[in-house]
């Protein structure tokens, strides 16, 4: 039987802007199996990336609560939410967010940083990740060396290499041709088959299609939560 791995319970984020209060989610609940695929989707303004960002911990929400993996994060401080997201989750951006400054497979390490590994043992992990996205001619290269595609490749690894219990990804076929595109899905879809769970962000029906739920959002709340 498939496991809970997150559940939000009546989430609520609000944000202040000068004398005005917005409300960004208003009251979501919503639970995700391990190893499912889910996109989410609606129109700008919605509540997607304000959700991407409470899913990674990169905000706390203001009242309700989310678990990832049975653990209730939503008022861990700062310190404890960076160890959560070095170790439990992995982050695919639109803009691929690498460091321009290193090679692939130290682009790849990076969060094997949080877990203190012996630094032969993390690149040895991290060339064989480049590996899995066929990426093992490029090891030594730097991003402004590879094509988009290569570079969310790139993306991809480093968010695999730490074995995180989610994978979150914020529209990543956004910046793609439709080619590279097709390609990145294609790992996506791998990903799934090996029992990944994948929550993607996306305004692409196309794209959202390889999900197998999709949950849409209006106004800061669930429109629609369907199996497909």
């Amino acid at each position: 039987m498939p496991s809970q791995i997150v559940q939000f319970d009546n989430v609520r984020k609000t944000y202040q802007m000068g004398l005005v209060t917005v409300e960004a989610l208003r009251g979501v609940s919503l639970e995700i199996q391990t190893g499912e695929y889910v996109c989410i989707m609606g129109p700008s303004g919605c509540g997607k990336s304000t959700m991407l960002n409470l899913l990674g911990c990169l905000d706390r929400p203001t009242s309700g609560r989310y678990l990832l993996g049975a653990q209730d994060v939503s008022q861990m401080d700062d310190d404890a939410l960076s160890t959560v997201r070095g170790t439990r989750l992995g982050f695919i951006f639109q803009s691929y967010n690498l460091i321009q400054q290193l090679t692939v497979v130290e682009n790849i390490e990076v969060p094997l940083y949080y877990q203190s590994r012996p630094e032969e043992e993390s690149r040895i992990l991290a060339a064989r990740y480049a590996t899995r996205v066929g990426l093992e001619n490029r090891v030594h290269h730097k991003p402004f060396e590879l094509s988009g595609g290569q570079q969310q490749r790139v993306a991809i690894a480093r968010a695999l290499v730490n074995d995180p219990l989610v994978i979150l990804a914020d529209e990543p076929t956004g910046n793609l041709d439709s080619t590279s595109g097709v390609e990145i899905l294609k790992i996506f879809d791998d990903l799934h088959a090996q029992g990944k769970t994948i929550i993607l962000v996306t305004h692409d029906e196309n794209v959202s299609r390889h999900a197998h739920r999709a949950i849409r959002l209006r106004d800061g709340q669930v429109e629609s939560d369907l199996r497909q």
